[in-house]
């Protein structure tokens, strides 16, 4: 199998390249990776390659695409960056799916491909708790690109040009590395940060809830996402990673249970009505009944979101 993942040099491609490379028992054997990104994964084996620049080079998605069995499309500019930059995230997210699911389609292999979507694209007045079924309705630009980049992997499965499928994952925690412009960032920032003897802002009421997953789950979501067959993602062609639902506070208290009082007074309470209003248009609570029928299923608690952190971080 070979296989092209865009945004390989980000987080979670990274995590997905070393977890393909490692062996997947749901997917055949990877005989070569392609990360296209702005930069190279950094990762130390010959069966991975890069190819670094944008998404707008019609010729280096060309020799990307080419051959692909299989891809992975991560990369994107994230919420708050849209919010500030419409152009930028209509260039990334919107334009530039258009033009890999264009690659895809000029190549003529039909891949499967895997779109990683996000709980932004629910939006408006929400249940409690949203299924795959609960209709989406976003409410911020980033969420939007997501939602029209669902409907355009549908479609040109419909069409035959590729075996498409999504998956909606909720906000990753614990992300590594510097803080990037994600409007939920700040909800890995207040626990890496401080477990690095660092200050972090926290930009929301602490009684905020979320929907949340570690990045071993999220990755686990996205290898899974692959092996199913189309129909398990119903008439949408799309489904719902599940998440574990906690406020700001427990996650704030879990960081106290692991690293004490004086990690938590390193965080400052510092209110950002854009951020809080974004974040809080999100899914608090989200299911699916497709993917645990599936088998896959949300982190069990907040300690072990931490605690699986904690070791990738410290690795």
């Amino acid at each position: 199998m070979r296989v092209l993942v865009t945004g390989g040099a980000g987080f979670l491609g990274r995590k997905l390249i070393a977890a393909l490379l490692a062996g997947r028992p749901e997917l055949p054997p990877v005989q070569g990776i392609v990360s296209l990104d702005r930069v190279a994964p950094g990762l130390a084996d010959p069966r991975v390659s890069s190819l670094t620049g944008d998404l707008g080079d019609a010729a280096l998605l060309a020799e990307a695409v080419a051959g692909a069995d299989l891809i992975w499309h991560l990369a994107a500019a994230v919420s708050a960056e849209c919010e500030a930059d419409l152009d930028l995230g209509l260039a990334v997210n919107l334009q530039g799916t258009l033009d890999l699911l264009q690659a895809v389609r000029a190549a003529g292999r039909r891949p499967r491909l895997v779109f990683a979507s996000s709980l932004a694209a629910y939006g408006g007045s929400l249940p409690e708790t949203v299924d795959d079924d609960t209709p989406i309705t976003p409410d911020g630009s980033y969420g939007t690109q997501k939602a029209v980049g669902e409907l355009l992997v549908k479609d040109f499965g419909r069409r035959g040009l590729l075996d498409g499928r999504s998956l909606r994952l909720p906000t990753v925690v614990v992300r590594p590395g510097k803080p990037n412009r994600a409007a939920s960032g700040f909800a890995s920032g207040i626990l890496r940060e401080p477990l690095a003897g660092q200050a972090a802002r926290c930009p929301v009421d602490p009684g905020m809830r979320m929907a949340i997953v570690s990045p071993r789950q999220a990755v686990e979501g996205l290898c899974r996402a692959a092996a199913l067959p189309g129909a398990a993602f119903g008439p949408g062609r799309a489904m719902n990673q599940p998440g574990l639902t906690v406020s700001v506070a427990e996650m704030i208290e879990a960081l106290r249970r692991v690293a004490g009082d004086a990690a938590v007074r390193l965080i400052e309470m510092a209110p950002d009505p854009a951020v809080e209003a974004l974040v809080s248009s999100w899914p608090q609570g989200v299911t699916s009944q497709r993917a645990l029928a599936a088998g896959l299923a949300p982190d069990a608690d907040m300690a072990a979101v931490l605690a699986a952190s904690l070791d990738d971080l410290r690795a």
